[in-house]
Parts: C-alpha cells; sequence; structure tokens
C-alpha cells in the first residue's frame, strides 16, 4: 500500500489536478470520488465494497432520518447505521483479539479468523458515524445527493490515515468550495513539508528503531534502548504529521480546509495538553461523540473520572486489537485522572523545562507500551531502559554517533523554533525580499530531497495506514 499510495500522489496526482480544474463545478466531485474509488482500490481492491456498503447504509439512515419526525424511528435508523458501522469494524478489526481471548480464557479451540484489515477503515468509520449522529441530533442537513455524501467518505487525501474529518466540518465545501491560486500555493507548500517530515526525518529516523526493536531485549545497554525508543518517539510524531500535512495540503488544492491534526506535542507541559496537541481529531471525535454523551464533567468527579477511563479505554482499543492498545489508552487515562485530582496545579508551578520534560518522558514510556510487541517485551524493554545488561556499550556508541545529527534535526523540527524564526525575519522589511524568494526554493529543494530519496529507499513504512 505504501508504494501503491505513493505512486498515486507521484503519477496519478498530476492527471487529477489537471481534469480536477478543467472540469466544471458540477463535475468536481464525481471526479473527487473516481479518484478516491481508484486510490483505495489501488491499495486495496477486495475491501473496498466495505466502504461503499457501510457509506450507502449511513447515506440512506440519514435521508430515512431527515424525513422521519417520529423519535423512535429516527433512533432506530442511527442504531441501525452503527450497528452496520461499528459491526465492520468489529468483524475485520476485533473479531479475531475477541476469539483468542475466548479461547485463552474458556480453553476452547474456535478458529481464529484471518482477514486482512481494510486499510484506513478506523478512520472512515468515525467519518461516516459523525454524519449519523449528527443527523440525528439535527445539528447538520441532510446531504441528498450520494455521490456528494460517498465523495466524503472517499476524499483520498486523508481517506487512510486521517486526520478523522467530521462531516460538519466539510459540510459546506462538499457541496460549494472556491478555488484560487493562494489556496493551491497554501496546499502545495503544506504539501511537501508533510513528504519532508515523513520520507526525511520519520522514514531515517525510524530505521534506527527498527533495528534496536528487532534484538535481544536482554543484551541491550541502557542507552541503546533509550535510543530505540526515542527514535520511535520522533518516528511516529513525524510519520503521522507528515502525513496529515500531506493530507491537508492536498485538501487545500482541492478547495477543502480539513482540521489541523497536530499542534507541536512533544512541547506539552501535561499530558491533558499533550492529548491537545496530538491527533486532535481523534480526540475531538471521542470528546464530542463519547465523553459529553456520557455526561462529560457535569455530574460529578465520580462520573467525570468514571467518562475519562471509558473514553481512554477505547481510544487505546481504537488504535489496535491487543492487550498492549489497551494498556496504553489505560495508561494516559490514569495519568489524565491525577492531573485532574490535582497534579495538574503542581505542574503549572514548576519550571517549564521541567514540567515539559515530565510530560515528554510519561510519553516516551507510553510509545515502549504503543510499539512493542507483547506485554513480555514490554517488561523486558522498560527493564533495558532502566537497568539494561549494561550502561554503555560500543554498539551503543556507534548508534548513537550514526543518529546524533537526525536526533537534533528531529529534535528542532518537533519544536516551534522554526516557525517563530521565520516569522522574525518575514517581519523586518529588509529581509523580506529575500524570504519571499527563498521559501520556493527551499520547497523545490525539500520536495527534489524527498522524490530522490523514495526513488532509492526501500524503508518506507507508513505506521498509521495499520489502523
Amino acid at each position: 500500500m505504501v508504494f501503491s499510495s505513493l505512486t498515486f500522489l507521484y503519477f496519478f496526482l498530476p492527471v487529477v489536478l489537471i481534469v480536477y480544474m478543467a472540469a466544471s463545478k458540477k463535475l468536481k466531485n464525481l471526479i473527487l470520488l473516481i479518484a478516491g474509488l481508484i486510490f483505495y482500490a489501488w491499495g486495496e481492491p477486495v475491501y473496498i465494497w466495505v466502504m461503499i456498503a457501510s457509506s450507502l447504509v449511513d447515506y440512506a439512515a440519514g435521508l430515512y432520518m431527515s424525513k422521519s419526525d417520529k423519535q423512535s424511528s429516527r433512533r432506530l435508523a442511527l442504531v441501525i447505521s452503527m450497528v452496520v458501522d461499528l459491526g465492520f469494524l468489529f468483524v475485520f478489526k476485533y473479531s479475531g483479539f475477541v476469539v483468542n481471548v475466548i479461547n485463552t480464557c474458556f480453553k476452547t479451540s474456535i478458529t481464529e479468523p484471518d482477514l486482512p484489515l481494510p486499510i484506513g477503515i478506523s478512520f472512515y468509520t468515525f467519518q461516516s458515524m459523525s454524519y449519523t449522529i449528527d443527523i440525528y441530533l439535527k445539528k447538520v442537513k441532510v446531504q441528498k445527493n450520494f455521490i456528494n455524501y460517498l465523495t466524503y467518505v472517499s476524499l483520498f487525501p486523508q481517506l487512510v490515515a486521517g486526520p478523522i474529518v467530521r462531516y460538519d466540518e466539510v459540510a459546506e465545501e462538499i457541496d460549494d468550495r472556491k478555488i484560487n491560486a493562494d489556496n493551491v500555493g497554501e496546499g502545495a507548500g503544506l504539501f511537501i513539508k508533510g513528504l519532508a517530515k515523513k520520507v526525511l526525518l520519520a522514514n531515517n529516523i525510524g530505521m534506527l528503531w527498527t533495528q534496536i526493536k528487532a534484538m535481544d531485549y536482554s543484551e541491550l545497554s541502557v542507552l541503546s534502548a533509550w535510543l530505540g525508543i526515542l527514535a520511535f518517539t520522533f518516528q511516529i510524531y513525524f510519520d503521522f504529521s507528515g502525513y496529515s500535512d500531506m493530507a491537508r495540503g492536498l485538501g487545500k488544492i482541492f478547495g477543502f480546509n480539513f482540521p489541523v491534526n497536530f499542534d507541536h506535542p512533544y512541547q506539552s507541559k501535561s499530558i491533558s495538553e499533550f492529548w491537545r496537541r496530538w491527533h486532535i481529531t481523534l480526540g475531538s471525535w471521542f470528546r464530542t461523540y463519547v465523553y459529553i454523551p456520557l455526561g462529560g464533567n457535569r455530574n460529578g468527579k465520580a462520573k467525570t473520572y468514571r467518562n475519562l477511563a471509558i473514553v481512554w479505554l477505547l481510544t487505546g482499543f481504537w488504535h489496535g486489537a491487543s492487550f498492549n492498545f489497551i494498556l496504553w489508552g489505560a495508561f494516559y487515562g490514569i495519568l489524565i485522572i491525577i492531573e485532574r485530582l490535582g497534579f495538574s496545579k503542581v505542574l503549572e508551578k514548576l519550571p517549564a523545562a521541567v514540567s515539559t520534560a515530565y510530560t515528554f518522558f510519561m510519553v516516551v514510556l507510553g510509545w515502549v507500551l504503543f510499539d512493542v510487541d507483547s506485554m513480555t517485551d514490554v517488561i523486558h524493554y522498560l527493564k533495558a531502559m532502566f537497568a539494561g545488561n549494561v550502561l554503555c556499550d560500543s554498539l551503543a556508541l556507534y548508534q548513537l554517533g550514526s543518529y546524533a545529527v537526525m536526533f537534533i534535526l528531529c529534535i528542532f523540527a518537533s519544536t516551534d523554533c522554526w516557525s517563530k524564526i521565520t516569522e522574525k525575519i518575514s517581519a523586518k522589511k529588509p529581509l523580506q525580499g529575500v524570504y519571499s524568494i527563498s521559501v520556493p526554493v527551499v520547497q523545490l529543494l525539500l520536495l527534489l530531497l524527498s522524490t530522490c530519496y523514495l526513488v532509492d529507499a526501500t524503508y518506507n513504512p507508513f505506521l498509521y495506514f495499520r489502523f
């Protein structure tokens, strides 16, 4: 899928853009729909029917709810659409996990279903559900044109890895959007920025994590263990935020304004702030459709903590069908509840550097739970981080020397330092001309470097495609 998606973006995208820009207003959605279906089918042709079937059910449910004044009938339509959406998600993503748990607990021998995970099913399922729920709550107007609705679900820039775009965020643009040179230029810049994050930073720093993750954890030095998980910490950020930037950039080119999905999360001074900056659209979805309907923080502290626990367990389970993801979600739920109990006030009184270091430290520990394959391996890896075979060895020093420059680049690029520098430069009149010329030059250079890297590289995972 990675090769297919990037091949699409590099070779098929220019064709789509030319046809799209030349087409009349009435045909633009149809062109985007065809492009989206081809894009998805290129990577996974077998399961395109899952996306189309769930979209058809949600579209029909929305039409029915818009015409019915009977609350019980509207509720039934919503329930049917949610059962279909979550049913597909359960069958393809969670059925094997559930069967495995049953076999383990009850000593049964039920055959585990061996179903490949449809690409992006977690993302487009949540998007489609946002539409039917908002129709039921009468927050948005019904979409009467199925082509327009399926265009929303299958928008190829963010179809397979987000951001999660709720229907109310693009409802007007689905029916009527404007395309101008400024948006196209801004979108192209965003796309190049995301591409550079992905292929120049995420891929390169990720190779270190791949090497260390494959080693015997009992033989790791403390330094190697920390270098490995720090490499993954930056890899997942630049991988996912890079794809989100590419999606937002392409969206702007086609006339859509997708929501921001990352805001320099590693600068956060608390775990709560981290999750206001990391995967913003997922957090917003759970807050809007789970946390608030459960009561949010309106019914006392005990129920607030219960609601937080439910949301974070579901957040972990959304990411994957295994206990390490559930534990990862629980880990963050516990940390956020502790902050709600009063620890947030302690963090506010600490120096910014200390609270940021605490938050980053806890996030790094969380990534061990997230990406190490089994709970046994998680324990062994954590042991290597804090009580490894030795503090440092020749391999660790070699790894540090080989990746020192890349770590420095990742640290710098994960902060808002660059944006602050460019703001100051662009604000000074003597430098404005130089700045305006240098921006497209730098963008072109990054595009060329990224393209050259992709042509030669064999290591190019998209981490969030598996969700």
